[in-house]
């Protein structure tokens, strides 16, 4: 059975592509250049996808209007450290709606059900379009507004790691033989990774708790 996966190039995205490749599916990945400042997680993702032997890979370049986001808009400076308080200046307004939208269209077309996607609410920036409840809103709303829907095989958004810390999903990430060296998290833009930004210091937590060295090298180590 085929399964659409969205593939980043970050250590979440790799993680949930690893979890359906063990289920048996053939993974259809997709990754999306929306003109993030940190373009390296899409070198990052391709080399993700060729280890896992996706079938078929496809990088798809949105032209989205101007966004009000850290990640796309350079004037406004990344944050550093973690707030759990507001919803961060690196929040993307709609992109996993954009992202899994998209996903549900291809998966669609090639006659495929199950969409992954590495979206987690422990260890996480707050985002809305993380959270349980948005994913199952928009599973239902695929399942009232596609064809394969109506014609009796509904979607499933399969989220593996969403109620799991980064901790526990390094573990699983290591057990299915992932190599977080392919990975990229940091929002920065850099050769190395910042050490600074909400991002880098969840995955140092993550490696931390997991009692296992972080490949990546950073500017700044919390």
């Amino acid at each position: 059975m085929k399964a659409v996966i969205l593939l980043s190039g970050g250590l979440d995205s790799a993680t949930a592509a690893a979890v359906a490749r063990s289920r048996g599916l053939v993974l259809y990945a997709l990754t999306f250049d929306y003109n993030q400042r940190h373009k390296k997680e899409l070198s990052c993702a391709q080399k993700v996808g060729h280890s896992l032997g996706v079938q078929d890979h496809q990088f798809v370049e949105l032209h989205l209007p101007k966004l009000n986001s850290a990640l796309v808009d350079t004037s406004i400076p990344i944050p550093k450290g973690c707030s759990r308080q507001i919803i961060p200046e690196t929040y993307v307004p709609a992109r996993n709606v954009i992202f899994l939208s998209i996903a549900a269209a291809h998966a669609e077309s090639i006659g495929a059900i199950d969409i992954f996607v590495g979206v987690n609410a422990i260890d996480y920036s707050g985002y809305p379009d993380c959270r349980p409840e948005f994913i199952e809103a928009f599973q239902t709303a695929l399942n009232v507004g596609t064809k394969t829907a109506i014609m009796g095989k509904p979607f499933v958004i399969h989220t593996p790691l969403i109620k799991l810390t980064k901790g526990e999903i390094i573990k699983w990430g290591i057990s299915l033989g992932i190599d977080y060296s392919l990975t990229w998290s940091c929002y920065q833009g850099g050769e190395k990774a910042c050490g600074e930004c909400d991002s880098c210091l969840l995955r140092q937590k993550g490696f931390q708790e997991a009692g296992i060295n972080d490949p990546l090298e950073y500017c700044h180590l919390s």
